[in-house]
């Protein structure tokens, strides 16, 4: 069902940007288990060349032409699904993260290897309930919900979270 829209936004990217449409990362999934993470590429090719790997950031200089709306309507997300088919993501828990994030916040935050104990969701109560990352408190913040994510989950709980994922990809927030 959602092809066509993945197939109009990646014409979309071709058009804009040179390079691949898709994009995939190594994150950190359950059991602390490394898996490749796709989506649609909404960065230039030379987005971390000089900066190394940061977050994204508000008016993020790295987004290409139209990449901070696909980011807002989360339309480079739905690669993922490829993700949950092969069993590495379910639709709903914590955001996977990249191993070099992993490391030193596992080292800040108590809790956060805690939310590696279920599989990583395309979208998680973290992401509909807080704002973006813009520094250690967020993420600590971030943690709390995953965490408590973790000990309600349940079908009922992931429904709320769907339906709220929706209102908020809707309305554009959260995303950079």
């Amino acid at each position: 069902m959602l092809s066509p829209l993945v197939g109009l936004t990646a014409l979309y990217i071709k058009i804009v940007s040179p390079g691949p449409v898709f994009f995939k990362q190594e994150r950190v999934g359950k059991g602390g288990k490394a898996f490749m993470i796709y989506k649609l590429r909404t960065m230039r090719l030379d987005a971390e060349e000089k900066s190394g790997p940061v977050w994204a950031s508000k008016n993020d200089p790295r987004l290409i032409r139209g990449g901070g709306v696909i980011r807002k309507m989360h339309l480079d997300e739905l690669p993922q699904l490829l993700n949950v088919l092969k069993g590495e993501m379910s639709v709903v828990g914590p955001r996977p993260e990249r191993p070099v994030f992993v490391d030193s916040l596992s080292r800040e935050i108590p809790d956060y290897m805690k939310r590696l104990k279920v599989k990583p969701g395309i979208t998680g109560l973290a992401q509909v309930w807080h704002k973006y990352d813009e520094s250690i408190k967020d993420v600590k913040k971030k943690i709390k919900y995953d965490v408590l994510y973790i000990r309600k989950m349940c079908f009922l709980v992931d429904l709320r979270i769907l339906f709220r994922t929706f209102v908020v990809a809707a309305s554009g927030k959260g995303a950079r």
